[in-house]
C-alpha cells in the first residue's frame, strides 16, 4: 500500500482501499494523490498490485531470490507478495493498516493477513522473521528520517541472526519536473529531506487521512540506516534512469 496513517482508519477514510477492493470487483479505478503543498495527480492504479510476481518490475523480480524464512509483507495492500510467499511454501504474515486492502488480501488467499499499522510491528505482537519485504516503494511508510531509524532499530529486534530488509524507494532527485523541483527546495528550506512527503489519497467521494511518507536517494538511506544495525548490502535498479530501486539492509 502507498499509504499508512497513524491512528485506526475509518471506513469513510479508507480511500486506497475501496479502489483496491474495487479493482478487485473488475471496476475501473482511478486514484487521485494529493500533495500538502497543493500539488494533485493520479497514481498508476491498482493494476501492478494484483500482478503475478512474473510481471513484476526488473529490481523487485532481482530481489526474490533473497526472499527466505519466515515473511513480514509491510503495506501488503491485496497481499501480491504475501500469495508470492505462499506459492513458494514460505509462511509470510501480510499487514496493511487499510481494512479493505486486508479484505481483498483475504478474499485472494492470503491465510495471514492483519489490520495492522507499521508503528504496531514488533517481535512481541508479531514475532520473528527472516525477511521483511517493504515493496511498493514501502521504505516510504517510515515516513520520516526519525521515525524510520526508530522502526529500523525495532526491526533489527524482530529479525534473525542474517535476516535482511528488502526495501522499495524512488530517487525523487533524478527529475526535471518544476513543480517538484520546487517541493525539494521547500522542504529544504523547512529542513527536511527534498522527498519528505505529506499526501493523502482521494477515490470517487472519499478522502484518505494525511500521512507522511519519505522518499530517499541510496545515499540518503545510507544516512538514515547508519547506527540501527543495518546497512545497504546491495541496490538493485530497476532500470538505468536510476529512479526506482530496491535496497536490501542486511545487519
Amino acid at each position: 500500500m502507498t499509504s499508512q496513517a497513524e491512528d485506526e482508519m475509518k471506513a469513510e477514510q479508507d480511500a486506497f482501499g475501496q479502489g483496491v477492493y474495487d479493482f478487485y470487483q473488475g471496476e475501473p479505478v482511478v486514484e487521485i494523490i494529493e500533495r500538502d503543498d497543493g500539488y494533485i495527480g493520479t497514481s498508476s492504479g491498482p493494476a501492478a498490485y494484483f500482478a503475478p510476481a512474473e510481471e513484476w518490475t526488473s529490481n523487485k523480480k532481482a530481489a526474490l531470490p533473497l526472499i527466505e524464512g519466515r515473511v513480514l509483507d509491510v503495506g501488503c495492500g491485496p497481499g501480491r507478495v504475501a500469495l508470492y510467499c505462499q506459492e513458494q511454501g514460505l509462511e509470510a504474515v501480510a499487514i496493511d493498516i487499510s481494512p479493505l486492502a486486508i479484505k481483498t488480501a483475504r478474499l485472494r488467499g492470503v491465510k495471514d493477513a492483519r489490520v495492522f499499522s507499521i508503528t504496531q510491528a514488533s517481535r512481541k505482537a508479531l514475532g520473528t522473521f527472516d525477511t521483511i519485504v517493504m515493496f511498493g516503494n514501502n521504505f516510504g511508510l517510515f515516513g520520516n528520517p526519525k521515525r524510520a531509524k526508530w522502526l529500523l532499530r525495532r526491526f533489527y529486534g524482530m529479525t534473525s541472526a542474517d535476516g535482511r530488509i528488502l526495501a522499495e524507494s524512488r530517487n525523487i532527485l533524478n527529475t526535471d519536473n518544476p513543480d517538484h523541483l520546487a517541493f525539494h527546495e521547500r522542504n529544504r528550506k523547512l529542513g527536511r529531506l527534498p522527498g519528505q512527503l505529506r499526501l493523502r489519497v482521494r477515490y470517487k467521494t472519499m478522502i484518505g487521512p494525511w500521512f507522511e511518507y519519505l522518499m530517499v536517494s541510496p545515499q540518503e538511506m545510507e544516512q538514515i540506516v547508519d547506527g540501527t544495525g543495518w546497512h545497504i548490502g546491495q541496490i538493485l535498479w530497476r532500470d538505468e534512469d536510476k529512479v526506482d530501486y530496491t535496497a536490501v539492509l542486511q545487519k
